[in-house]
């Protein structure tokens, strides 16, 4: 098994070791891998960039959430309603 550092690193190299072996039929399965490979890293960096908006969304929503709580707090202080009826 090929590693896929040397593929992407060497593709030429790799296609001359098939030739040597008399496998052509296998030359377009490099190109083939090549493709994949971008395919694959393109997704992969597209899902960290995803992941990271994520996590700063649900950073900010935290904070807009905490602040909400705090304001929720205050609001009933100073009402004179110790017993949360209402009638002060």
């Amino acid at each position: 098994m090929l590693d896929i550092k040397l593929v992407r690193a060497n593709p030429e190299l790799v296609k001359e070791n098939i030739k040597k072996k008399f496998q052509d039929e296998k030359l377009v399965l490099v190109d083939e891998v090549l493709e994949l490979d971008k395919q694959f890293r393109d997704a992969k960096s597209r899902g960290d960039y995803l992941r990271s908006q994520r996590n700063t969304l649900s950073k900010q929503i935290g904070g807009l959430m905490a602040k909400r709580s705090e304001g929720a707090g205050r609001r009933g202080q100073g009402t004179g309603d110790r017993h949360g009826t209402g009638a002060g």
